[in-house]
């Protein structure tokens, strides 16, 4: 078991979403986060209204220094910039025996858009060859994806695991689906709450990172992942005007 897992992902200041959900959640599952941030954010619960990139060099700079002391195995990456940015992180994974989960954001929950045409065209050429696992929900898969209905869609990805989370197009009841080389594998359901929420993606993305650690089945990984991220929901938080705030309490 590697007890660490690295991190690529945006700072949110007001802490629901992005590296302090990864953090939290990766805590709570008794690993070591390595965080590295790749764009800082100007947010709240109510919206996104500003994004920095970090500079690529240094973002190269920490993810190599790091890799010199510490046995890396495990990546998750949220949110990224830009086509270059993208293209830098897989310079730095490819050729590697890396576990890479990745949470494809493309808009925030206050529905901002975040990251670009060209951007989203090098994710989905360059980085998906290189994912083990992605968590898109529906609007994020037809964004990386071909195909008419959901299972063409997953079919025409490279990745060999796709858990697509229908949060944003269900209405009563949630069905998430874990498909493996495009065959769908497991349905998970669990009933729709109340209210809008900041950073459930996050944790749950950084949740099953911590489990694939663990060496786990992708099964057993994504039902725990989810059963823990609807738990941080059912006691989220109100610390704002707006969204709430997952509870990545103690297991």
């Amino acid at each position: 078991m590697n007890d660490t897992v690295l991190v690529l992902s945006g700072l949110d200041p007001c802490g629901g979403a992005g590296l302090s959900a990864d953090i939290e959640t990766i805590n709570q599952f008794g690993l070591t986060p390595l965080p590295i941030a790749t764009v800082l954010t100007v947010q709240n619960t109510q919206s996104v209204a500003e994004i920095q990139a970090i500079d690529n060099a240094l973002i190269a700079k920490q993810f190599q220094h790091l890799q010199m002391d510490i046995e890396l195995q495990v990546v998750k990456i949220g949110l990224l910039s830009s086509a270059m940015q993208i293209q830098v992180i897989v310079e730095l994974l490819k050729n590697q025996v890396l576990t890479v989960v990745l949470d494809p954001i493309i808009k925030s929950s206050t529905d901002d858009v975040l990251l670009q045409t060209q951007a989203i065209a090098t994710l989905k050429n360059d980085l998906l060859p290189l994912v083990h696992i992605l968590t898109p929900n529906s609007a994020e898969l037809s964004a990386l994806a071909v195909g008419e209905n959901e299972q063409q869609k997953v079919t025409s990805l490279p990745c060999e695991w796709v858990l697509v989370t229908t949060t944003d197009v269900s209405d009563s009841e949630i069905e998430h689906r874990l498909y493996q080389c495009g065959n769908l594998i497991k349905s998970y359901t669990y009933a729709k709450l109340l209210g809008n929420y900041h950073g459930s993606g996050c944790t749950l993305s950084s949740a099953i990172a911590s489990l694939v650690a663990q060496d786990l089945s992708m099964e057993d990984i994504c039902q725990q992942a989810l059963d823990y991220t609807y738990q941080t929901l059912l006691n989220a938080k109100s610390i704002g005007k707006m969204q709430k705030h997952p509870n990545r309490k103690p297991l």
